[in-house]
C-alpha cells in the first residue's frame, strides 16, 4: 500500500454552463476563476458575492451567541467592583492568542487581568492544570476560559465550589454535560444560534470582547478613541490559521483584515518572531504562519512552557522580546529533532509491519514519543496515507493519543461509543485528543479499527487530487495571477486553485536537493518550469525526452535576480500513452 500513496486519485472538476456563464457576466472575472468558484462548490451568485467581496461590516453580531448578555454583564461587574480575572487558555497558537487577546483588553479597560496555560507535555489528568489554586491565591472571583473547558465539566464544577464564577469560550464539540458556568459561549453548543459553527478559539475570544466593548460604548463608560477593534485582528488571523479554521464566511473576513494588521507589526514579540523566523512582514501568507510563525509558538506549548508564547504576544519592551523570540527558535530547533527521531520511528514501524496499512486506520504507541509532538506526526500520517490516525505516546501506565481523520469518517460519535475505555476525549469530528489507560489501548485499538473497516469502503482510503479546473499555458498570464488574489486567503477550505493540462516534457528532470525535481514543460510556442516538491522517487519514469504528461499543479510567480517569471509548483501528473 504504501508504494500506492503518492499515486492519488484525480478528480475532476464538476461543470456547470448556466452558473459558470453567470459567474463571468456578473463578476468580469477570467473563465478560469469561473470554474474555480464552481468547483468550490459556490451554488449562487449570491454566495461568491459574499465569498468575494466580504467586508468588517459584514461580520456577524456577537449578540447573536446565546449567553453573551450574561457574560458581558459578569465582565462589566467585574470592572465595577475592582475584581480581578483569571484567563486560562489551552497551550496551542488558538489558546495562546486568545489568552493574550482577552487578557490585553481587560487590561486596557482597567480590569486587573491574571493569564495561566497549561503545560500539556506532562501527563495530568486535569484539564484544568493549576488554575483552581491560581484563582485561590490571586483571589480571583471570576475565570475565563479561552479555547478550552467545554469538555471539563467536573474540574469547573470544583472551581465554582469555591465561590468563584466561570464564563466559557472554546471551539470544540461538547462531548456530555455543559459546565456550571455564568455563561458558555461556543458556536458548537447544541441550542446555538450563532450562525458560524467554524470559528476557532480566538474567533470567540474576539466576540467576547467586541460585546463587552459595544456595551461599554453603549453605556458611555468609555470613548470610542480609547481603543480600535481592529487592533486585535492581527492575533485572530494568527489563532484561525494555525488552529487551522476554515476560511470560508466570518473567518474569512477576519483572517483577510488581520493579515493586514500583521503586516503593520504593531507587537514587538511579533516582530522579533517575524525576524528570527526569516520573514517579510509585508508580504506574509497564511502558509508563512501555518509553517513558520505557529511551529515555533506551538513549540512551547509541545516541549516548553506555554505561558512564553502569551508573554512573548504581550511584551512591550525590545530587548526581552528579541531574547524571548531567539528562544522559541531554539525550542523549534529542539522539537524539530525530536520530531525527525520520532517521524523515522513511525515510518519504520510501518515498515517492518506492512500488514498496519491492510487495515482502513492506524493505531500506533509507543513509551519512546514525545506527547507533545505526536499532534503533528497524527496529521502527517493521515495525510500521507489517508486513513484515521491515532498516535499514543505512553507515560507511567497512560496514554495520550492524537487523532486526525478524512471527511469520511467523523471521530466524535466513535469516542463518544467508547467512552468507558477512555480517561477522557474531546476536540472535533476531524482533529481530537484523548487519553487512556495503557491496558486499555488494545481493545480500543480493535474496536476502533473495526468501525472504520465497517465504515470505509476501499476508495476512501485512496488519496484523492481535487482539480479545481483545466487551463492552457497561453492563459497563464501576470494578469490572472493577480485576479486570483481576489480568492485570497488560501488556507483550509480555501486551498490555493488546482490546475491541470497536457504539456510535452522535452528535457528529462533535474534533481534538486534530494527530494524534488524541476521539470521542463512546453504547450504549444510556449515552455515553462515546473518544481515537483517531494517527486524525486518518480524521477525515473521521466528520464527521456518528450513525454507526454498530464500535470496537476499550482502556478506562483518566482522572482530570481528581480526577474519575475511563472513557475508550476506540480502537485503530481500522469504519463500519457
Amino acid at each position: 500500500m504504501s508504494a500506492k500513496t503518492h499515486e492519488p486519485l484525480w478528480v475532476f472538476p464538476e461543470k456547470n454552463p448556466s452558473l459558470f456563464q453567470a459567474i463571468i457576466k456578473e463578476f468580469n472575472i477570467h473563465p478560469v476563476t469561473a470554474q474555480i468558484l464552481i468547483s468550490r462548490n459556490f451554488k449562487t451568485i449570491q454566495e461568491i458575492h459574499e465569498f468575494l467581496y466580504a467586508k468588517l461590516p459584514n461580520l456577524l453580531d456577537p449578540d447573536l451567541f446565546p449567553d453573551m448578555d450574561k457574560a458581558v454583564d459578569r465582565i462589566l461587574l467585574a470592572l465595577s467592583e475592582h475584581q480581578p480575572i483569571l484567563v486560562y487558555g489551552d497551550n496551542d497558537v488558538d489558546g495562546m492568542t486568545s489568552a493574550a487577546l482577552l487578557t490585553d483588553f481587560l487590561r486596557t479597560i482597567g480590569i486587573k487581568t491574571y493569564v495561566d496555560i497549561p503545560n500539556r507535555a506532562t501527563l495530568k489528568k486535569s484539564l484544568i492544570g493549576n488554575a483552581l489554586q491560581i484563582a485561590l491565591d490571586t483571589h480571583c472571583k471570576l475565570m475565563i476560559t479561552v479555547d478550552c473547558g467545554i469538555t471539563a465539566a467536573r474540574e469547573l464544577e470544583e472551581v465554582v465550589q469555591h465561590g468563584i464564577d466561570v464564563i466559557v469560550t472554546d471551539h470544540h464539540e461538547p462531548t456530555d454535560r455543559i459546565p456550571l458556568c455564568v455563561a458558555t459561549l461556543n458556536p458548537k453548543l447544541i441550542n446555538s444560534t450563532y450562525p458560524n459553527r467554524e470559528l476557532t478559539g480566538v474567533g470567540v475570544a474576539f466576540k467576547l470582547i467586541h460585546a463587552v466593548f459595544s456595551a461599554l460604548l453603549e453605556q458611555e463608560k468609555i470613548s470610542p478613541s480609547k481603543l480600535d477593534l481592529k487592533s486585535y485582528l492581527d492575533l485572530v488571523a494568527l489563532g484561525t490559521i494555525a488552529d487551522m479554521g476554515s476560511l470560508r464566511g466570518e473567518n474569512r473576513i477576519l483572517v483577510r483584515y488581520g493579515l493586514k494588521q500583521l503586516r503593520k507589526l504593531r507587537r514587538v514579540g511579533l516582530a522579533q518572531l517575524f525576524q528570527v523566523s526569516d520573514l517579510k512582514p509585508n508580504e506574509v501568507t497564511p502558509t508563512d504562519i501555518a509553517s513558520k510563525i505557529a511551529p515555533r509558538l506551538n513549540s512551547l506549548g509541545r516541549i516548553a512552557e506555554p505561558i512564553k508564547g502569551v508573554e512573548l504576544l504581550l511584551i512591550k519592551d525590545e530587548a526581552s522580546a528579541e531574547k524571548l523570540a531567539r528562544e522559541l527558535d531554539l525550542f523549534n530547533l529542539e522539537r524539530q529533532k525530536i520530531e525527525k527521531e520520532m517521524a523515522e520511528d513511525i515510518e519504520n514501524t510501518i515498515y517492518l509491519h506492512p500488514e498496519i496499512l491492510k487495515e482502513k486506520a492506524i493505531i500506533l504507541s509507543s513509551p519512546k514519543w514525545h506527547p507533545g509532538i505526536i499532534a503533528i506526526l497524527s496529521a502527517r500520517i493521515a495525510k500521507q496515507y489517508n486513513r484515521p490516525t491515532i498516535i499514543i505516546s505512553i507515560e507511567q501506565g497512560i496514554g495520550k493519543g492524537s487523532i486526525r481523520t478524512i471527511p469520511e469518517f467523523p471521530l466524535l460519535p466513535i469516542l463518544k461509543k467508547y467512552s468507558h475505555l477512555l480517561i477522557n476525549f474531546g476536540g472535533h469530528d476531524y482533529a481530537a485528543g484523548l487519553t487512556i489507560k495503557e491496558e486499555n489501548i488494545p481493545e480500543f485499538r480493535a474496536r476502533f479499527i473495526q468501525d472504520a473497516e465497517l465504515t470505509l469502503k476501499e476508495q476512501d482510503v485512496v488519496s484523492k487530487l481535487y482539480l479545481d479546473a483545466k487551463m492552457d499555458f497561453k492563459e497563464l498570464t501576470f494578469d490572472f495571477m493577480e485576479s486570483l488574489h481576489l480568492l485570497e486567503p488560501f488556507g483550509n477550505e480555501n486551498p490555493p486553485p488546482l490546475l491541470y493540462c497536457d504539456a510535452i516534457q522535452i528535457w528529462p528532470p533535474k534533481l534538486i536537493g534530494k527530494f524534488h525535481i524541476k521539470l521542463f514543460l512546453e504547450q504549444g510556442d510556449r515552455m515553462l518550469e515546473g518544481i515537483g516538491f517531494g517527486l524525486a522517487s518518480r524521477r525515473e519514469e521521466l528520464r527521456r525526452k518528450n513525454i507526454a504528461l498530464r500535470i496537476a499543479f499550482t502556478p506562483h510567480i518566482n522572482m530570481f535576480l528581480n526577474k519575475a517569471s511563472i513557475q508550476l509548483q506540480i502537485k503530481d501528473f500522469q504519463i500519457i500513452d
